[in-house]
């Protein structure tokens, strides 16, 4: 999927921190989060969100009052006038909003707003009515661990589809360890000066606490050390497998958002910071139990429409649950590791769904910036075997 005169303005980019599993967010609504974060967003980069034409919403845990959705959420940033589709694409849901705010904006839509936010602390209990059953008993599905743990099409997991990636490539439980230490090297980048690196797009959350006063939550919570000896230690994460909690992401809680709107209007909204055009998306499904192969066809298909090859590519980031996944995109597509992931990567700030793909895109594009400009890959994998992917290019 190909677009023109497309784009989002540098600097309306914008992602949280990611907070661990039960911490700092396991009781705010994702919901509440991401009027939170992208009210300061906006507010801090001087944009008025009445002056969006529509708003696009990633969310893929329900919450309460979830079915009312994006129109609530941007009435309550001030967009009493507004609405828009709320999108479900498991982890590739940033991708999908993207591609809708992309769309819009192409066919005469205007300015879109898409924020993407989850909290996979605290997922609901689902109870189905089964009058049929003995007694009239319910059946009941806890949302985020059952799925996390069951395909229900190709009626395994997402870890087995991990570990049958890594029998098939032949890996070794070394590289696997080395591709999650180099990561985490990454990562340290980012934090380097005080997180100057993060600081460019990460938007800090404000909480009310008790007695009048708020909590502050700056940076990420719940990231692990990953000592490369320290690793080596670890159990695997299943009997006989490769994979171990080092080796792979941690579930989390978070939001993030962008701006996207015509090449004109994100020229003026950027105040000559320049913009990110939007080139293309690309979608793939892959073989059942094979998920951490799909990022590659996903991203040929995006290169494709965007009509470049990956060797035109000037830097790429992954959503990565399992390092296999990037050991496959670098065999491959013949991309050396290191040259992925400058700073860091979903394998090690954690995993909310959602807004996982659009915190990769806003290090992407800081990454390009800090750069000079660039052409810019993000791609990752999804639920059901399936990855989105997008093509953007930095310009003064």
């Amino acid at each position: 999927m190909r677009y023109q005169n497309v784009a989002m303005p540098q600097g309306l980019l914008w992602s949280s921190p990611f907070t661990r599993w039960q911490g700092a967010l396991a009781e705010t609504s994702s919901l509440d989060l991401a009027v939170n974060v992208t009210g300061r967003a906006l507010r801090d980069r001087q944009v008025d969100a009445a002056d969006v034409d529509g708003i696009v919403l990633g969310i893929t845990i329900p919450q309460e009052g979830s079915f009312f959705g994006a129109p609530t959420v941007a009435a309550r940033l001030g967009a009493t006038a507004v609405t828009g589709p709320m999108i479900n694409q498991a982890c590739a849901t940033a991708v999908a909003c993207l591609h809708a705010a992309a769309a819009n904006t192409m066919t005469g839509g205007g300015t879109q707003l898409v924020l993407t936010t989850d909290r996979t602390s605290n997922g609901p209990n689902i109870v189905y009515p089964a009058p049929s059953a003995p007694g009239g008993a319910p059946r009941v599905e806890n949302l985020v661990q059952r799925n996390f743990a069951h395909d229900p099409w190709a009626g395994t997991s997402m870890l087995a589809a991990g570990e049958t990636v890594a029998a098939e490539l032949g890996v070794t439980r070394d590289e696997l360890d080395d591709v999650a230490a180099l990561r985490y090297e990454q990562y340290a980048r980012a934090l380097a000066d005080d997180r100057a690196f993060q600081r460019r797009y990460m938007v800090p959350v404000e909480l009310p606490a008790r007695r009048g006063r708020t909590t502050l939550i700056e940076r990420d919570e719940g990231v692990r050390p990953v000592e490369r000896e320290a690793i080596a230690e670890l159990g695997p994460a299943q009997p006989g497998g490769l994979h171990t909690g080092a080796t792979q992401t941690h579930p989390a809680d978070g939001a993030a958002g962008a701006v996207v709107t015509g090449t004109a209007r994100a020229r003026e909204l950027s105040r000559g910071e320049g913009v990110v055009e939007v080139l293309a998306v690309g979608f793939a499904r892959v073989a059942a139990t094979h998920m951490p192969k799909a990022p590659v066809p996903a991203a040929l298909a995006a290169l494709a429409d965007a009509g470049l090859g990956i060797e035109q590519v000037d830097a790429i980031t992954t959503h990565n649950p399992f390092a296999v996944n990037d050991v496959y995109f670098a065999r491959t597509m013949n991309v050396p590791l290191d040259k992925m992931n400058d700073h860091g990567c979903s394998l090690i700030w954690g995993h909310p769904q959602a807004p996982t793909g659009m915190r990769a895109l806003a290090e992407l594009v800081e990454t390009l910036r800090l750069r000079g400009g660039g052409i810019g890959l993000f791609t990752g994998c999804a639920a059901g075997d399936t990855a989105g992917a997008a093509v953007v290019r930095v310009n003064d």
